[in-house]
């Protein structure tokens, strides 16, 4: 993944530059690091898709509405985390992807 420097105003100056330089608690990685998925946010967020799916099929929603509700946010995460990762090619498949079997072909 490339990390391109974003261009700042002339006039105005951070308060602090030291937070993005340094180091997180672990001692080797930069701050940048600390907005990627690692897998205890997966585990979490598997645990709150297992329990959500749960408490709904529990209060009485059918299964077919369960799944469809789930996929739903799962794609709109999936959407999320790829634009903000920067994975437009990935996007553009997946777009195109889904305009093709739209239109049935």
């Amino acid at each position: 993944m490339s990390h391109v420097p974003l261009p700042h105003p002339a006039g105005l100056s951070p308060a602090c530059t030291c937070a993005a330089v340094a180091p997180t608690a672990r001692g080797s990685e930069p701050n940048g690091a600390a907005g990627r998925l690692g897998p205890t946010h997966a585990l979490i967020l598997l645990i709150a898709f297992l329990g959500l799916g749960c408490s709904l099929f529990l209060a009485g929603t059918e299964l077919q509405t369960v799944f469809a509700l789930l996929g739903g946010c799962g794609a709109i995460g999936a959407a999320t985390l790829t634009a903000a990762g920067g994975g437009r090619r990935l996007m553009t498949v997946l777009v195109e992807m889904a305009v093709r079997s739209g239109a049935g072909k």
